[in-house]
This record gives structure tokens, sequence and C-alpha cells, in this order.
């Protein structure tokens, strides 16, 4: 029997491991940090339960087929909830917006907040649609690498659209071309965020994920997210994956181009394949020796977007918020220029919170809520000094919420703080990204690095950093194309 080993235990390598083991292999991952999942984790602080990564499921076909495939029902693990609305939007000017994936409930909110485009709406949600229909069966549901997995007729059909995907204007542009209310643009210019870019530089192809969250609707699961992980661990461990917590990889070992295993805790083993779901370029700069040109190739690609995360236990109830919520920077376009341009932290940064004690009570006390708050930062130059950024941060965010009827200061009695620092200590991650490389450079956003490493055969990738991309879903299907892919190399 075959043996590999997966490194890292986020979705991705998960998600491989359970594919090759149901397919026969013998695999055995190594996670470096004391529990599983990577960026999707949970953690208490007193009486507060938070999802610490990841806060909304979309495409959930892609999770039930990987448990269709190990041979059991994911509704004996956990509960999909929908989340409606899926986010409540505050606007500078004082104005809310409700988005629903329920298109009546959309169709309504708009007639309210602005009637004028509701026709609109209704052009980019079928020309969002048109865009997804193309390039999810070419660009996430097979590897673009492979030149077999994507010269079929299904694909060859969708192909012949390609023309049709917008490739070459920008979201904004392409968004600003649809709406006329500059809220709404705002609105639907924040989508690229979702895998780490810029609107304002991504391309408009991109604009396929509003049609993902509002014409497939977002998910939340009862219990907090942090159950796929233990679940998908769960179904791993039953078909004989053996994990390994507080196992750091030190060397991927490679001769005469082909992997032969690896060094972890100073000791030397064999294995036939590796799956690596450690960020892409971190691991040709730590684990991988005598590839100096491909290490200096991929570290010259813009890293995507960062984060500065809030965990906040606070003492009080707030009405006016619903499960996810933004809170908009007066200026976008500025916000982002400071985050990829000079490097910096934003000073009127776009807020995020969610609170999944809206959804289950018992993640907070009962005169409380756990906000969880994510602004988007720059990723790590030498330069920063991530002590005064927090400092500052913290201060502009509880002004901003301030402003909005929500002063918290006194009632925060709880509280942890994330940096991209941490994101890079804690993941490995390229220069404390999130997303891997970002897409605003248009050949990275269609060609992120391959799932089968053509330098060293018998070395695969999965996770944000590789194809398809960063995001719950596409990470869970790259490791089903890693998978797919040493099954096919290793015959």
């Amino acid at each position: 029997m075959a043996k590999v080993a997966v490194i890292g235990g986020g979705l991705g390598g998960l998600s491989g491991a359970i594919r090759l083991a149901k397919m026969g292999y013998d695999v055995e991952l190594f996670e470096k940090n004391d529990r599983l999942g990577g960026k999707m984790n949970e953690q208490h602080l007193g009486d507060y339960r938070f999802d610490n990564g990841p806060s909304l499921i979309t495409m959930p076909f892609i999770i039930e087929q990987l448990f269709e495939f190990a041979g059991v029902r994911r509704r004996d693990y956990f509960d999909f909830m929908p989340v409606e609305p899926i986010c409540r939007y505050f606007f500078p000017d004082g104005s809310t917006f409700n988005a629903h994936a329920d298109r009546g409930r959309m169709i309504d909110e708009l007639q309210s907040f602005a009637p004028a485009e509701v026709h609109a709406f209704e052009k980019f949600m079928a020309y969002a649609k048109c865009i997804y229909d193309i390039t999810t069966d070419v660009f996430v549901l097979h590897s673009i690498h492979e030149l077999s997995d994507i010269m079929t007729w299904r694909t060859a059909a969708k192909l012949l659209r390609i023309g049709q995907i917008d490739a070459f204007r920008t979201v904004h542009r392409a968004v600003s071309h649809f709406f006329r209310d500059k809220r709404l643009v705002q609105i639907f210019d924040r989508y690229p965020t979702y895998n780490g870019s810029d609107p304002f530089q991504a391309p408009a192809t991109l604009n396929t994920i509003p049609y993902v969250e509002h014409g497939l609707g977002g998910f939340y699961i009862r219990g907090g997210l942090y159950r796929l992980v233990e679940a998908l661990a769960q179904v791993a461990q039953g078909l004989g994956v053996t994990l390994q917590t507080s196992m750091p990889v030190e060397k991927i070992l490679h001769r005469e181009k082909k992997i032969r295993g690896l060094k972890v805790n100073g000791t030397i083993r064999a294995f036939d394949a590796v799956l690596c779901n450690a960020d892409v370029v971190e691991s040709f700069n730590t684990l991988i020796e005598g590839h100096e040109r491909m290490r200096d190739r991929l570290n010259a690609f813009e890293p995507s977007l960062s984060g500065m995360v809030f965990l906040w236990g606070v003492k009080r109830k707030s009405a006016r918020l619903a499960h996810h919520n933004i809170f908009f920077a007066e200026n976008y376009q500025r916000e982002f220029r400071q985050i990829f341009a000079d490097r910096t932290p934003p000073d009127d940064p776009t807020v995020y919170l969610a609170i999944t004690s809206k959804a289950d009570a018992e993640h907070a006390p009962a005169d409380g809520e756990n906000w969880f708050v994510l602004i988007n930062m720059p990723c790590l130059t030498e330069e920063q000094n991530w002590s005064a950024a927090v400092e500052k941060t913290r201060d502009i965010v509880l002004s901003k919420l301030k402003q909005h009827g929500l002063d918290i200061s006194e009632q925060i009695e709880q509280e942890q703080v994330y940096t991209p620092q941490d994101f890079h200590r804690l993941y490995g991650s390229n220069r404390g990204s999130i997303y891997g490389i970002s897409s605003n450079d248009r050949r990275m956003a269609f060609r992120r690095p391959a799932n089968r490493c053509k330098r060293l055969a018998g070395l695969y990738f999965a996770g944000g950093s590789s194809h398809p991309g960063g995001g719950v879903p596409l990470v869970i299907q790259s490791g089903k194309i890693a998978a797919e892919l040493i099954s096919t190399h290793m015959k």
C-alpha cells in the first residue's frame, strides 16, 4: 500500500486525506499546531466562544460531495443553517441595508433602499450567474494546469464561452457599470476581499462571488464552523488516517527530482508522495531545498490581504446587529490603496463583525454577545509596528462603532487580538497573508500555483494558496483535486 504524507491539518489537508484514505492509500497527517483546522478554528474566552476564522459557508454541495465520497452522511455530523439576512450593511451616511439570498426579500429591500436599482440588480445577478456557470467547471472543479482535466466535452463547451467571463475589466469598473447608487457599488465591490484582493485591481471575473452568495445562499453550521473540522477529523480517522498534532514538518525530502519523504521532529520518514497543505510560497522558502528559482518566482507574487482580528466578549445585547455586519469606510478606494500600495493599516477601515451568539445563544452569557471583528490589513513588511497598529486600530474601530450608536468601550469584558504576525506564526502563511497570492494580477486570478508540482514527482499542494484559491469550498475542492492527481500519477 502506497504511503502518502499530508502536511497540515487545515480543510485542504483533511479533505485530501479523506479522499486518499478512501482510495486505499496509507495516509499520515502532520499538523504543527496542537489543534487541527488551520485558519478555521475556535476559541473560548471566559464564557464566550468564538469562530476565529471563516464565518460563512457557501457552495455547501462541495462539502456534501466530500462526505458522500467518504461513504457517510453529513447530516449525522452537523446541520447547515441558512443565514438571513446574509449581511447587514452600515454606511457612513447612517443608512443600512439588509442583503438576502432570498430573491423576493432582496427585491423588497432594494425597493425601499434604492428603488431605481432593482432592475440593475436583476441584470447584475444574471451577469454574475453567467460567469459562475462558465468558470465553475473550468476553474473550480478541475485542475486548469492539467490538460487532460480541462479538455473534456463539458469543459470544452465552457471554454468556447470564455470571452463572457469579463476578465479585462476590474471588479469596480464592472460593478459601476450596473449600479449608480454608490452604496450598492460599495457592497458589490467588497466580494474580491473573499479571496484577499482589491476590487479596483482584480478582474471582474470575481463578480461570480456575489452569485455564489446571493444565488446559492450563505450558511452557518449549528454550534459553530469548527464543527466541520471536528467532523472531517472523525471521518478521516474512521477511514484509517493517522492524525498527529504538535508535529511540525522540518523538511520535504527529495532526490533525483522525486519525493522521498519528510523530516519530522528530527526523524526521517519515507513516503511515496506528499500532499502539502502548507502555504506554497512558505513551503519553497522553508521546507524545500534546491529550488531557488522557483522560490524566487513565487516570492515575487503579491500576497493577498491579511487581517487584524479582535475577539470581544461584549456585555450587552445589540438588537440593531445581525449575524454578519459590515461597517463601510468613507473612501473605499483609499482603504485599498493604503493596504496594497502603501502597505500600511488603513486609517478609516471597513469593519466586519460576526456574532454567532445570534444563532447559538450558548456562545455568550445571557446578557452578552461574542463579537468577532475583522479589519483588512496589509501583508508583513519590515517597517510595520504592529503593537502601535493594534492600539490605533482598536480606537478607530470603537469610534466608528460609536458613530453608529454602538458604544461598547466600557462593555468589553474579554479580548484577544490577532495580527498578520500571528497569521504567519500560527499558520505559516506567506508574509501573514490570509488567502495566499492576491488576484490583483489577472494572471494569478486564473493560474494560482498548481496542485501538482511538476518539478518534483510526488509533491502535491492543497489549500488557499494553491488552485483553485481561498475560501472554505475552494480549499476543500483543492484537496479533492490533489488527491485525484495523486491517484492518477501514482498508478
